[in-house]
């Protein structure tokens, strides 16, 4: 019997009824499977009630976890006690993707900032090929929903997370894509070595690595490893590399001879044209060109690919005071990218820090602060750093009683009083948002709309 006409004579339990919880038991009540859903909150997904605890008859068949769940997990902990097979989401779409598509190709990107740019640019890239190619996995849908879907693919892009990286064993990738690494998820992953190795589990995984060289911790880390590597940089590229050549960024690893620069795209194709995001656009480059697709279609899908909203957004320029969203700034590293892309910034940052330090943040970025807005649980973390590294930069500590929406209209009337002709307003926290806001969505959103509201008056 086939592995999918079995799952209607399975029990199996699913961990967590968020995006990918919900995906995963759509699919498996369409099989006819018995399904039980355990979830930390009371909740409701597809005619299903989660329950707030393990049954204490451990009776399943497998046990599927959506990402995000510690390892250490006491419910996790208590499924292995039972000896009860525990996979991933991913594992999981593995073995249906086996099964029903077969000669679908997977690829993959991971990294702690830009995964979502660099694989939506290798999606515009497959739409400008005419490929039958989607990005899914920490993006759009989970893996399951898509193999489920009416619609048929030939290729899946996968943005990963350390955590979906963490606990999946199965899939096999035609290429892998690490943008960098850096402080993120301490507090899950419990050091940084270890989130860096959950990263770097995808080398195991894949027939080619596409890498970034201009990253002292991919480059270091990846080195020794015997996967066939092809590195990416900022600078002039060596035979078996991608880099650029003046405003143009060009291939010498794909072609057959190496010796030769073969034309991918122009600087000016890339916006914002932003050394982070060129170094997105060569990641997105080599995996494409790991498929066979020509060059003249990468530079069209560059050409058409724009970023997703909170992600150095423009929001309005008045008074000569740009106002920029970089919501999605949820860590240092982000942070300093956005940071270093403007010359005299007025920064508002703050939230939870998850584990990471802002020392470096500050003395990479001191050279660019004008002044700093502090929000948040762990904004003395970066007060500190301030204080420490760029002790000419003025600090505001803005807090509300009211709500999200009143704080950031403080905040955005604070950073008016501050901001002159020439400066730059930049919303790029370093930090998540949950401890005052949603989501960084609608940390975003919210810095918007006061600006809109408040800058004019």
């Amino acid at each position: 019997m086939s592995f999918l006409a079995e799952l209607a004579n399975k029990r199996i339990v699913v961990l967590g009824g968020g995006v990918t919880g919900s995906a995963l038991i759509k699919f498996l009540v369409g099989k006819g499977t018995s399904v039980t859903l355990v979830d930390e909150k009371p909740s409701m997904v597809h005619g299903i009630s989660a329950l707030t605890n393990l049954p204490e008859a451990l009776n399943f068949d497998l046990a599927i976890v959506s990402p995000g769940w510690r390892r250490d997990h006491s419910f996790v902990s208590q499924l292995r006690s039972a000896q009860i097979e525990i996979v991933s989401e991913l594992d999981f779409a593995w073995l249906v993707k086996e099964e029903i598509a077969p000669e679908q190709k997977w690829i993959a990107l991971t990294g702690t900032n830009g995964k979502t740019t660099a694989i939506k640019m290798v999606e515009s890239i497959f739409q400008a090929a005419s490929l039958a190619g989607i990005a899914c996995g920490n993006v759009g849908n989970p893996v399951i929903e898509v193999l489920g879907g009416d619609q048929k693919y030939d290729v899946l892009a996968l943005e990963l997370s350390s955590f979906q990286i963490e606990w999946s064993q199965l899939p096999e990738f035609e290429a892998i894509a690490i943008l960098n690494i850096a402080q993120d998820h301490i507090d899950w992953h419990g050091s940084f070595d270890s989130y860096a190795n959950a990263k770097l589990r995808l080398l195991d995984k894949t027939k080619l690595a596409v890498l970034n060289y201009d990253d002292v911790e991919v480059a270091s880390r990846t080195f020794s490893h015997g996967v066939r590597k092809i590195y990416f940089s900022l600078n002039t590229p060596a035979p078996g590399e991608l880099g650029l050549v003046e405003e143009l960024l060009v291939d010498r690893a794909f072609n057959d001879d190496h010796s030769q620069a073969e034309f991918i795209a122009e600087l000016g194709d890339i916006k914002p044209t932003v050394p982070h995001n060129v170094s997105n656009a060569l990641a997105a480059s080599g995996l494409a060109l790991s498929l066979d697709i020509e060059y003249s279609k990468i530079q069209l899908g560059l050409q058409n690919f724009k970023t997703d909203r909170h992600r150095q957004e423009l929001i309005d320029t008045v008074g000569g005071v740009s106002w920029i969203d970089d919501s999605k700034a949820t860590n240092p590293h982000a942070a300093a990218a956005s940071l270093l892309s403007f010359f005299s910034v007025v920064w508002i940052a703050g939230g939870l820090a998850k584990g990471a330090t802002m020392d470096s943040l500050v003395q990479r970025s001191a050279a660019r602060l004008k002044a700093a807005i502090l929000i948040g649980q762990d904004r003395e973390l970066i007060a500190t750093a301030l204080a420490r590294y760029a002790p000419h930069v003025e600090i505001l500590r803005v807090d509300s009683e009211i709500g999200s929406d009143d704080l950031m209209r403080k905040v955005v009337k604070s950073a008016k009083s501050l901001a002159e002709s020439g400066d730059t307003v930049l919303l790029a926290p370093a930090c998540a948002s949950m401890d005052q806001f949603v989501s960084y969505a609608q940390r975003g959103d919210l810095f918007a709309q006061m600006v809109k509201e408040e800058v004019n008056q």
